[in-house]
């Protein structure tokens, strides 16, 4: 009897990969369960498995106390005395009880309270193995299709592959392997529940790990990787080694290794980035294709930034619905705002156009006198601007000025408008250095 217990126990163990502790207390629960419900007693009934005897042995469990109050939970220090002589107050008794009274009602119970101890273990097994592998690719088999979603066998459990998670490029078939990533495990009532995903930027991270020895020996590493699932991707790579050259050992001999990993994404178009850590190189790098005239960084904490290119090289840049430079912004984490060098020429000129029609006051003729002022005033000039286009020959036509003071007050207006040099720092935009002039 006790080998055969003994071997169930080591069997159902290995079949299930459950502890056999686990089965061991379920054995155990099962018996109390069983007693409890054919003895209807209100003792402290546990059950202890042997595993030299291979039974199991079931017993109330009693405090010794001088004066018994409940029979079911008590016994007295006299009877203890009986039982064992060492025994004192406040002690346990483990009292005996039958077991082969039980018969079929333990075998029912035990083979319940075993098969829910199991199923529990596997689900918490199988939550544990999963939890670890998220971010990991599984291949798996299509099952079956719940409404939108699909629920696919990846050898211990199912997983589940929901619509928003699949790639809109991709029919799938009942029977049809799949290779996907896990993304969240979720510990439902039912058991656990994989969720994966085809649109992931980590099926990428995988896919060329997979492919390219390089990634998986370490020597290239992937920065950053970000797709719009079906249509394209864009990865960013850099080398360890400055031997290797990353993006080439990517797209490998006549593209054999980037080609496979176009393949298992149905046809997706993919971009191989030079990783950089100048941000400006890094941008100008991202938005391959388009060949990039100048970057500028407008503001270094909140990661915003310009590119200037060609207009012939906008549209480029820019790329289908704004499709390049979304995916550049995204898989360098600044924002991006694409100018043609004509557009970036127009916002220069409108800054300083702005600068140059705003008018100055005739307050600022150092020098002038203010019955002077009143006189230009009076003769319906209220700015400087006003005087440099009358010249010296309009200011002597009006009373009061004669040509002494005409020319007095043109040298004075002119010094206010003598050209001023510029210093336009690196990394800053020339309206921006314009205004920061103007200011000063």
């Amino acid at each position: 009897m006790s080998n055969i217990i003994a071997q169930m126990i080591e069997q159902i163990s290995k079949e299930k990969n459950v502890d056999p502790q686990i089965i061991i207390a379920a054995l155990e629960d099962a018996m109390v369960a069983a007693a409890r419900k054919f003895y209807k007693t209100a003792e402290d009934i546990n059950a202890r498995f042997d595993q030299e005897t291979g039974l199991v042995e079931i017993f109330a469990v009693r405090r010794v106390v001088e004066t018994v109050e409940d029979p079911s939970l008590e016994i007295s220090l006299a009877e203890a005395k009986e039982i064992d002589e060492t025994l004192e107050i406040d002690d346990t008794v483990e009292m005996p009880k039958p077991t082969d009274v039980l018969g079929r009602i333990a075998a029912q119970t035990a083979k319940q309270v075993i098969l829910q101890k199991v199923r529990e273990a596997e689900r918490q097994n199988i939550y544990n193995e999963y939890s670890e592998k998220i971010g990991e690719m599984v291949n798996g088999v299509i099952k079956r299709f719940e409404g939108p979603d699909i629920i696919v066998d990846i050898g211990k459990t199912e997983a589940v592959l929901p619509m928003r998670e699949q790639s809109r490029a991709e029919a799938y078939k009942q029977g049809e392997r799949v290779r996907a990533v896990i993304t969240r495990v979720l510990p439902v009532a039912k058991g656990p529940q994989v969720i994966l995903s085809r649109t992931d930027p980590q099926i990428l991270v995988r896919l060329f790990e997979m492919e390219i020895p390089e990634i998986y020996d370490g020597t290239i590493v992937v920065k950053s990787a970000v797709h719009e699932a079906g249509d394209r991707a864009k990865v960013a790579v850099a080398s360890l080694d400055r031997d290797v050259d990353p993006v080439g050992a990517c797209v490998g001999m006549k593209g054999s290794r980037i080609n496979s990993v176009i393949r298992e994404l149905r046809g997706e178009k993919i971009d191989i980035v030079q990783w950089s850590e100048d941000p400006a190189q890094y941008a100008a790098n991202a938005l391959n294709p388009a060949k990039i005239s100048k970057v500028l960084i407008i503001d270094a904490a909140e990661k915003r930034m310009e590119v200037i290119v060609e207009e012939k090289q906008q549209s480029l840049a820019i790329g289908k619905k704004g499709q390049n430079v979304r995916l550049a912004s995204r898989l360098i984490g600044w924002q991006i705002d694409v100018k043609s060098e004509e557009q970036k020429k127009q916002e220069v000129l409108s800054v300083m156009e702005s600068l140059t029609s705003s008018s100055t006051s005739l307050s600022e003729l150092e020098g002038i006198s203010d019955r002077i002022i009143a006189s230009l005033r009076e003769a319906g000039i209220e700015n400087v601007e006003r005087i440099l286009e009358l010249d010296e020959a309009g200011l002597r036509e009006i009373p009061g000025i004669g040509e002494k003071t005409a020319a007095r007050i043109m040298e004075v207006a002119r010094d206010l408008f003598e050209e001023v040099e510029i210093e336009v720092p690196e990394g800053v935009d020339l309206p921006t250095a314009i205004a920061a002039a103007r200011e000063e």
